[in-house]
């Protein structure tokens, strides 16, 4: 996929614009994603009438793109980013709203059109490492040939928009309609991406439920494998929602060794088992650490503690992941750790690799 992704970017930035520039120059390319052989992509112009001007670029770059390898169909929408000029109709652009009271639902948990597997990445209680994990996880399984998706469904403390170095707000032609964006070979959707950076959002329960099923049922997430969703923590309504409406394939717990994460831990276990959601496993985080100056490894949280829960309540164990310096400055630098080589990539390899094989991957 990320070959692909480069191939279409470079082809595009031999698009030229009118006034100057290229189509990746001028940073207009949005929401790149592929169903299958099928491209889609949105240009987004400065303006409603820079928009108007630019059909024959968007027709150049459809042309140019259909000429790759691999590629069946294309299609590129245009949409505008910011207020119109006084030529502009009267007709103001669609209007996207999150949040709100969500809509009836017939019968049990529904299966999410064109996801195979969705894997939900919980846990008892904050400040364990359960959105690092996301990310670097949907990262190692695309860099495994998976298509991936990545939801940020932790509503009140948005993190993968910093994580994954993506923050614009997506693309809806219809104002109903979601275009996702992708970063680092992933597809992503997350509530921070529609509010201010530094706003609080104040929502009642039925406000999350609301905005969770619009980011489950109008994101044109595409043909995936495997949809990641992160979860806030703790056992709330975000994960009620979720797991009695969707049919999620199963959910990983993380927590780091000391007791009194793994006290927590079991309550998300307890609650996941009590809404039949399958538990894939634990995740021992923070597990060891290496003193980058002398080499000796150290264990500030605590060690095994996590695989012994794991074996106490009979659920798998799917490894240990280290604490590391790098894993901080890579998630704040907006390229999850798993993207480069060394310890903390292997680990999460070997993660991706052991769900693959157990057919959740």
């Amino acid at each position: 996929m990320t070959d692909l992704t480069d191939q279409i970017l470079g082809v595009l930035e031999t698009i030229y614009l009118p006034d100057g520039g290229t189509l990746v120059s001028r940073d207009m390319v949005r929401a790149l994603r592929f169903d299958g052989k099928k491209v889609h992509f949105v240009i987004e112009a400065p303006s409603a009438e820079a928009a108007r001007a630019l059909d024959s670029v968007r027709q150049s770059a459809e042309k140019a793109v259909l000429a790759l390898d691999g590629v069946e169909s294309v299609s590129a929408v245009l949409t505008a980013h910011g207020p119109a000029g006084s030529a502009a109709p009267a007709k103001a652009p669609p209007s996207l709203k999150i949040g709100g009271h969500p809509k009836p639902q017939q019968g049990g948990p529904q299966k999410v059109a064109g996801i195979d597997r969705i894997i939900a990445v919980g846990s008892g209680k904050g400040g364990v490492g359960k959105s690092t994990v996301s990310s670097n996880l949907a990262v190692a399984l695309a860099k495994e040939g998976r298509r991936v998706g990545l939801l940020d469904a932790d509503i009140y403390g948005p993190s993968q928009p910093r994580m994954m170095g993506v923050n614009k707000r997506p693309a809806s032609p219809d104002g109903k309609t979601i275009i996702p964006l992708q970063a680092h070979g992933v597809t992503l959707m997350s509530i921070g991406f529609m509010v201010e950076a530094d706003k609080a959002v104040v929502w009642r329960g039925p406000m999350l439920m609301g905005a969770l099923q619009q980011m489950l049922g109008q994101v044109q997430w595409g043909d995936l494998d495997v949809l990641i969703i992160d979860l806030p923590p703790g056992t709330g309504d975000v994960q009620l929602t979720l797991c009695q409406r969707t049919q999620v394939t199963g959910a990983i717990i993380v927590s780091t060794p000391q007791d009194v994460a793994l006290i927590d831990a079991r309550k998300a276990i307890d609650m996941f088992q009590t809404l039949n959601t399958p538990i894939l496993g634990l995740i021992e985080n923070m597990s060891t650490y290496i003193c980058p100056t002398c080499g000796t490894e150290a264990h500030l949280f605590g060690h095994g503690g996590v695989r012994e829960e794991a074996a106490a309540m009979g659920v798998p164990f799917l490894g240990e992941l280290p604490l590391s310096l790098d894993v901080r400055l890579a998630g704040d630098g907006g390229r999850p750790a798993a993207l480069e080589g060394g310890p903390v990539a292997e680990a999460y390899g070997q993660l991706a690799c052991g769900l693959i094989a157990g057919g959740m991957g």
